[in-house]
């Protein structure tokens, strides 16, 4: 069976290749997402290294001028896609979104460098100062008070996740005018983010683009602002990891550290006593989110220690069968098929495992392997699984899901 879905995962990858660049699957998502791209890169690391490398230099290509990298590139014309590069009008040439995605670059490429030094130091070293900008843009751009913010649910990677239910409210999206959403037609519409969410999600784009993505303007002034626990921990870990590259390549680190310093020293300002967890911040309303989910226990990633994170983590945890529910499953608002309102995520149960490798959790990482790789064994390569019994639901075939069978749910 292993070594049926190793071959089928390597299969997904390959077909979603699109030269230089992976789509996350076919039909759903025809462009070249972010993040999606560098887990991406991180399953081709198994089997094919320069191909895995191509594919964070062709994210990279793309980088902007003040250092951001975009969320989506539009490499080619797909009018089965929307919202496409005509709504976005994020410029650059192939054009791009407006906005960025969770830098995991620096934590997967790391990982993909020590797999081989010697053939990927090349590639690092070409990379670095590349990835040392687009940190800078996220200090710059994204960190309010020492604490990650993100100005568009999209920006987050978790489009319709609890965590931004009170920021949503906050958005008008009255005025967005008719538009035809694809991809209710490559999936149940049951499983994706409602039309409320998409209209509010437009008129966040809109305000974007009406800014020319002037990114000081849209931090200012753009309808939509919360701090976000999952992104500020990603960003902790991968200073972390940038400044231990920076380090073996006898580059000057200092400032990077100092990033991770403020980091860190803002974690205990996420923490919300009333939830008894790490939580986001509506910034525009003063509210606390009140969710417990995925922003939380990516604490583990960062090497953050709480005693009552993993009281609330092993509480929620126990009550599904498959990896870590992207929401309290305990909460009114959970739904086990609805996109990041529930459903287990293997790329999220990556990076969760990361934390617990780091922290010494052998016991966790152990678990959250088994029960990961059973959900893909039962549910296949599908987007997201049904964590109380591990069906698949979104796209099929997708590329993160089998790099991450490759690189750590099937690998024993």
């Amino acid at each position: 069976m292993t070594v049926e879905l190793d071959a089928r995962a390597k299969e997904i990858l390959r077909g979603n290749d699109r030269g230089g660049y992976t789509v996350p699957t076919h039909g759903l998502y025809p462009y070249q997402w972010n993040w999606d791209s560098v887990f991406s890169a991180w399953g081709f690391s198994t089997f094919d290294l320069p191909r895995a490398w191509v594919e964070i230099e062709t994210l990279f290509a793309s980088q902007k001028a003040d250092g951001m990298v975009p969320h989506i590139i539009f490499h080619q014309v797909d009018p089965g896609y929307f919202p496409g590069p005509d709504v976005w009008q994020g410029g650059g040439e192939p054009p791009t979104s407006g906005i960025s995605q969770p830098p995991v670059a620096a934590i997967l490429a790391r990982l993909m460098w020590e797999g081989d030094r010697d053939a990927g130091r090349a590639a690092i070293t070409a990379l670095y100062p590349k990835m040392v900008a687009w940190h800078r843009w996220w200090m710059e751009h994204r960190v309010v008070d020492g604490v990650a913010v993100v100005t568009h649910p999209w920006e987050s990677g978790r489009d319709n996740c609890p965590d931004w239910d009170h920021g949503m409210a906050g958005v008008d999206g009255s005025n967005v005018g008719e538009y035809h959403r694809r991809d209710t037609g490559h999936v149940d519409a049951d499983m994706r983010p409602k039309k409320i969410d998409y209209d509010r999600y437009l008129a966040i784009v809109y305000a974007g683009r009406s800014m020319g993505w002037d990114q000081a303007r849209v931090l200012a002034e753009g309808p939509f602002l919360m701090t976000d626990p999952a992104v500020h921990f990603i960003l902790l870990r991968a200073m972390d990891d940038l400044a231990a590259i920076g380090r073996d390549l006898g580059q000057d680190v200092a400032e990077v550290e100092g990033w991770a310093e403020t980091l860190r020293a803002a974690v205990p300002d996420m923490w919300n006593p009333d939830l008894g967890a790490y939580d986001a911040y509506d910034l525009k309303s003063g509210q606390w989110a009140n969710n417990l989910g995925t922003g939380a226990w990516l604490s583990y990633l960062a090497g953050v220690e709480n005693a009552a994170m993993d009281a609330r983590l092993t509480k929620a945890w126990d009550k599904v069968r498959y990896g870590i529910p992207s929401a309290d499953p305990e909460g009114a608002t959970f739904n086990p098929k609805r996109y990041w309102r529930g459903p287990s995520w293997a790329v999220m149960n990556a990076l969760i495992a990361l934390g617990f490798q780091r922290m010494g959790h052998e016991a966790w990482d152990a678990r959250l392997r088994r029960e990961t790789a059973d959900m893909i064994r039962i549910g296949g390569f599908a987007e997201y699984h049904d964590p109380l019994d591990g069906s698949p639901c979104g796209g099929a075939n997708f590329s993160w899901t089998a790099a991450i069978w490759l690189t750590w749910a099937g690998r024993d």
